[in-house]
């Protein structure tokens, strides 16, 4: 962003004036500082910036010293470091954008290695920015892994998040975009065991849980059937939780999907902004919790995103024909077909499509 005297571009911010007031450089409107009413608005899309676009798909732009001191706050990672340009697939729609979102719960009770990726979600945000798609990829995924840039690892057939332990983030951009053959614009990755702080700072979040079920973890709480509002923690043991379900690994990729979309729905409500204590502490939580890849602007995003809400969020999951076993493995089997075609509308940007392709049984 430009700073100081540099030459600011319209949409970008920039800090000069008294007590360093953000100034914003728009086509046709003045240069200055903004009235309390639209710095109130770019509160409200910075939060929905951060929570949706980088926790799973839109949100709007933000400005002032809370848009700075957030995004200085974010770790930035470099995501595409040894990724040969060669071979990668081609964006098919300009404007389109695909982000890689990479969830791991380091608390997680039943984590014995903090080597590989709990969560793989490819938020599609079309050309129009009208909307969003976000695309579970479950981790057991049985898909051909590319080899590391070491040559050490890979270049056979393995569950899609082993990518994350031999070869890191860039190998997982390989083996996402190998598997779907779209093109990863960006990516964010998100500490799910941070969310309890997140979720604390919002005063809870209300879930609907399909039954009633009692966790295997410690407290083993019990949770009811239907719309309860649930703390940090509770949220956290709700998203955990897969062993009581007859399709395991499935039910933790739509707890999860609630979970998120509960935060967005409660973090897009009004009532975050009034209480200046809770709003620091919601943004500290966010930016302690989220890193992202060098080139994504996370202003030029949320100006893009600004019309999303958490009513034209999708959540669907990549095409399976369920579980399986390989040699010793559970793994989760790719309905090959359908993959194919259905990320063949992600790349055209085919967004009824794509809503469509992933609720073909």
């Amino acid at each position: 962003m430009p700073r100081h005297n540099e030459t600011a571009q319209p949409g970008e911010y920039y800090s000069t004036g008294t007590a360093g007031q953000p100034r914003r450089v728009d086509d046709g409107e003045p240069v200055g500082p903004q009235p309390p009413q639209r710095r109130r608005w770019r509160r409200i899309l910075l939060i929905s910036l951060l929570v949706v676009t980088l926790v799973g798909g839109g949100g709007v732009i933000a400005g002032g010293l809370y848009l700075r001191s957030v995004e200085g706050d974010i770790e930035r990672v470099d995501a595409f470091q040894g990724v040969p340009e060669e071979g990668r697939p081609q964006a098919m729609v300009e404007g389109a954008m695909n982000i890689m979102i990479l969830g791991s719960d380091s608390r997680d009770p039943e984590k014995t290695s903090g080597s590989r990726t709990d969560t793989i979600i490819l938020a599609h945000l079309p050309k129009d920015r009208s909307s969003a798609q976000l695309i579970s990829i479950p981790r057991d995924t049985w898909v051909s892994v590319p080899r590391s840039a070491d040559g050490n690892n890979g270049g056979r057939d393995a569950k899609i998040n082993a990518a994350y332990a031999w070869g890191g983030v860039p190998l997982m951009v390989q083996a996402v975009e190998s598997f779907t053959k779209v093109r990863v614009d960006h990516v964010a990755l998100i500490d799910f065991a941070g969310f309890k702080e997140i979720i604390d700072a919002l005063g809870g979040i209300d879930v609907n849980s399909e039954k009633q079920f009692t966790s295997i973890h410690a407290p083993f709480r019990t949770f009811n059937k239907g719309m309860q509002r649930m703390d940090g923690e509770a949220a956290l043991d709700y998203s955990r939780q897969r062993k009581q379900f007859a399709d395991g690994d499935f039910a933790r990729i739509r707890h999860q999907q609630q979970v998120i979309k509960a935060i967005i729905d409660k973090a897009s409500s009004g009532g975050l902004l009034t209480n200046p204590a809770k709003l620091n502490s919601f943004l500290k939580a966010t930016s302690n919790s989220v890193s992202v890849d060098k080139e994504l602007s996370l202003l030029e995003t949320a100006n893009q995103m600004r019309g999303v809400r958490g009513s034209n969020l999708t959540f669907v999951t990549s095409p399976t024909k369920g579980t399986g076993r390989i040699g010793s493995e559970s793994v989760v089997l790719a309905d090959t077909n359908r993959v194919k075609s259905f990320y063949d509308a992600v790349r055209q940007d085919a967004v009824p499509d794509i809503i469509a392709g992933a609720k073909k049984p």
